[in-house]
């Protein structure tokens, strides 16, 4: 556990576009776009994704409709701090300790994470923001929903879940992929290009170069594996977040794909039944990905959910 409180504000620019501020006790990475006084989007990414995983296409859109893009590395990964020496539990003991409702002390945790989002906040002064997550990202973002209403002004929880059983559940394939050991005689980049298609978006696929390309830049920008059983220890030992999603009480968005073999489709179906007033969007033929033909259609949903959260303030 860190210090949920945020340190005084620190920038230093050491990858083109990118500076960094001191937030619960860790130096986090971001990027900003658009015009500074703009309305806030802070995009939350996934496990184990860095920054680059939000396309810089979608970045674009946003500005587009008039909002002030942030994007940032969570804890563990990409140019944030990395919590080395923390040894995550084995990914046998959280599965064995979910299904026995056994407590595992892990290094951190989803309501650390969260922390750390609002501390961003703080350390860039702003109040509140338009929090958009996908995936692990989604799953904090609506625990800064529920923990830290008066600092979000909209949430879209992009192909997530809200941890209650059954619920969001990854296929045996894509499941038993993401925890088994790297087969002898495959590298670390091919392992990752099989993972990721297996989660692909069926109806947008991309070709296993493109992929490799985009897995080879984000390898060469950042690779923390140890980061990636932490953040996963994380999510297997959040509790349910059911009765927290019902407090929230600001617009709220639901995208999610029907073909997610990762993240199944009733995770999102299960988090628009403890938000009724939420819009939940379906998406044939996406997976567990941002199919680039789908990023306008993001971005125009998520620019309805904030003018009705300005509608609501006026």
């Amino acid at each position: 556990m860190t210090d949920t409180k945020a340190t005084e504000s620190i920038k230093v620019v050491s990858e083109v576009g990118t500076a960094f501020v001191q937030s619960n006790g860790i130096r986090m990475a971001y990027q900003e776009f658009g015009d500074a006084d703009a309305p806030v989007i802070l995009l939350v990414a996934g496990l184990y994704n860095q920054l680059v995983r939000w396309p810089m296409e979608f970045c674009d859109l946003l500005v587009a409709e008039g909002f002030r893009v942030i994007r940032f590395d969570n804890r563990d990964i990409g140019l944030t701090d990395k919590m080395d020496g923390a040894v995550a539990p084995s990914l046998f003991r959280l599965a064995l300790s979910s299904l026995l409702g056994i407590p595992v002390k892990v290094p951190y945790s989803l309501n650390d994470m969260a922390a750390d989002t609002v501390g961003l906040l703080d350390a860039l002064d702003i109040k509140s923001a338009h929090i958009v997550g996908m995936s692990m990202g989604g799953m904090i973002s609506q625990l800064v929903a529920g923990l830290y209403p008066d600092r979000v002004l909209s949430l879209t929880s992009i192909m997530s879940k809200t941890g209650a059983f059954g619920k969001g559940m990854a296929s045996f394939a894509v499941a038993r992929q993401m925890v088994k050991p790297i087969p002898r005689g495959t590298s670390a980049l091919d392992n990752s290009v099989k993972t990721r298609q297996m989660f692909g978006s069926p109806a947008y696929l991309e070709s296993d170069d493109d992929v490799a390309v985009a897995i080879k830049a984000e390898f060469k920008r950042s690779n923390n594996p140890a980061g990636y059983l932490r953040q996963m220890a994380a999510i297997r030992s959040a509790p349910n977040r059911n009765k927290l999603l019902k407090s929230i009480a600001v617009p709220t968005l639901i995208i999610h794909g029907n073909q997610d073999l990762l993240v199944d489709v009733s995770g999102g179906v299960e988090t628009k039944k403890q938000i009724p007033h939420a819009k939940l969007v379906r998406f044939e033929g996406m997976g567990h990905t941002l199919p680039q033909p789908l990023l306008a259609e993001f971005a125009d949903l998520i620019k309805q959910t904030a003018d009705s959260a300005l509608n609501s303030l006026s």
